[in-house]
């Protein structure tokens, strides 16, 4: 039988992972970002695409997209006066890792 593999963290490095988990926990509890990353999961859009689907106010939207910008869940890329809205390319590993089970059903797969 394997021996299972004990991983851990210092409290500092354990309070930065709580941290960013919060941060992108908080990104996706409100419904208007999470409206605005599930259109993100069929491409890329503009902010006029999005206005189009999320009923929200330009500038209320834009605080959203900020928001999820800043917890890394959504890239940005500027195309002439236009600014287009990705998934991140780790988005849906840090959604994933920001689960408080994702560090035991880990460990638990490397013990395995």
């Amino acid at each position: 039988m394997p021996e299972s593999i004990r991983i851990e963290l210092s409290p500092t490095a354990a309070a930065e992972r709580a941290a960013e988990s919060l941060t992108v926990l908080t990104a996706i509890a409100d419904p208007v970002r999470w409206a605005v990353l599930d259109l993100l999961g069929s491409g890329t859009h503009c902010v006029c695409d999005l206005q189009a689907h999320v009923e929200v106010a330009a500038n209320l939207l834009s605080y959203h997209l900020k928001v999820l910008r800043d917890a890394g869940l959504v890239t940005t890329a500027r195309r002439g006066r236009w600014v287009d809205y990705t998934l991140a390319p780790d988005a849906h590993e840090r959604l994933a890792h920001a689960l408080p089970t994702a560090g035991a059903a880990r460990r638990s797969a490397v013990a395995s």
